[in-house]
């Protein structure tokens, strides 16, 4: 999974990092790689919130005869 990144330097000299996929994720870091570094870490995190709040919301109110869902999980790194 690819995601797009705006980066730029604040007036302190510190690196701020914004994910334009997933509106509201942001970090920032003292180098630009820790500021890569924590937006990785801040994507996760996005994406395990969306993923709970999706969750909660579904609702089945039948069995269904058939089901399919497609996940790339490959270069997520889980603690």
């Amino acid at each position: 999974m690819k995601f797009s990144l705006i980066v730029e330097k604040d007036e302190d000299g510190r690196y701020v990092v914004e994910c334009t996929d997933l509106p509201g994720c942001m970090s920032e870091g003292e180098t630009l790689q820790e500021a890569i570094e924590n937006i990785h870490e801040a994507i996760i995190g996005c994406l395990r919130s969306r993923l709970k709040v999706a969750s909660e919301n579904i609702q089945i109110t039948s069995l269904p005869s058939h089901m399919s869902i497609d996940l790339d999980s490959s270069g997520i790194q889980y603690a």
